[in-house]
């Protein structure tokens, strides 16, 4: 087995997409070209869109409509999409100037551009092939299911430019968080439901809602967090325009949210009993509730990996152990249909 400077390559691979964002991995340059990309692209964030593909395909299941290939090119396209943003994002912010020694961003993982671990030519050649991949299943699915396949990819493709890419972006005046609702819920739920069955189903965008509470919850914690310094780059996100405080207890709506609407989805009968098993994760939503509900300490505790990522930790901890919590309820309602209420 070949070795990088920290270690087997495999291993390195696989701490990419584990933990929270990079534990200290020193000089990019001693990576390996393949972890320097996944550290890159912020693998570790790439859960929130392989869960998103597994809620659409298990809302399929438990309609008896799940076809195989779909599903997993449904998977494959989501996660490519989502590499795809997160590093047209960087390449955006350093070019506008934001990302710079100073910023926060670079604290948490590794810029690609900012840090040397890729050069231009190497971040636009990887853009280019993953963008070619995503457009590849982006025409296989509109000559599969049609216009309506065109619309859902549209749809996510405009938003996810609009977000940072734009020469007006969404994040620059308040939207951002609240695309990032749109995409990861109804949007690569109910899209994704869409592009894996040929249907449109009421129950696949109800299920949507909580998920996308959860994913903006750490999108909104992550610009608390980055506040300060997003206003010197003139960067009016939700949390500017609201003020911390309320940007906090928004925050907070949003986890109570998350389980409030399962609830609603349960009492409906749009929803199997079992998607209750999301409560799992209630301990790590009352350890977010309590964190949003005090300013951010000045400095971050001994051994702290990610600062100043205060809030956005303890949301994409959560939204983490919820997702699969969430999940594995829905499976159980694929499995035992006859599981609803009414």
């Amino acid at each position: 087995m070949q070795r990088s400077a920290t270690g087997p390559r495999y291993r390195t691979w696989a701490r990419a997409f584990v933990g929270f964002y990079r534990p200290a991995l020193g000089d990019p340059s001693a990576l390996d070209p393949v972890a320097r990309f996944l550290y890159a692209a912020r693998s570790v964030i790439l859960v929130i869109s392989v869960q998103a593909a597994a809620i659409a395909g298990i809302m399929a299941a438990t309609d008896r409509r799940l076809e195989v290939l779909p599903f997993l090119l449904v998977l494959l396209g989501f996660v490519l999409l989502h590499s795809i943003s997160n590093l047209s994002n960087d390449l955006f912010g350093y070019r506008r100037g934001h990302d710079t020694p100073g910023s926060p961003r670079l604290n948490y993982t590794i810029h690609p551009l900012a840090t040397g671990a890729l050069t231009p030519r190497a971040l636009g050649t990887g853009l280019a092939v993953l963008a070619a991949a995503a457009t590849a299943i982006g025409i296989y699915f509109v000559v599969l299911r049609g216009w309506g396949a065109l619309a859902f990819a549209l749809a996510g493709a405009a938003l996810l430019y609009l977000y940072d890419a734009a020469p007006i972006t969404l994040k620059a005046i308040g939207l951002g968080e609240v695309a990032s609702f749109a995409v990861w819920g109804p949007i690569m739920v109910g899209g994704g439901y869409y592009a894996i069955t040929g249907h449109i189903s009421g129950a696949a965008f109800l299920a949507s809602v909580p998920y996308g509470f959860g994913v903006m919850s750490i999108l909104t914690g992550k610009h608390i967090d980055q506040a300060a310094f997003d206003r010197t780059k003139g960067q009016r996100t939700l949390p500017i325009v609201l003020g911390e405080e309320r940007a906090r207890r928004l925050t907070q709506g949003l986890v109570v949210g998350m389980y409030g609407t399962v609830a609603v989805g349960v009492g409906l009968g749009w929803l199997p009993v079992t998607a209750l098993v999301a409560g799992v994760a209630l301990p790590r939503a009352l350890a977010a509730l309590r964190t949003l509900g005090h300013p951010r300490p000045d400095a971050p505790p001994a051994g702290y990996v990610g600062w100043p990522l205060w809030y956005h930790r303890v949301c994409l901890v959560h939204n983490r152990l919820f997702g699969w919590a969430y999940i594995a309820g829905l499976l159980g309602g694929a499995l035992w249909p006859a599981l609803r209420l009414g």
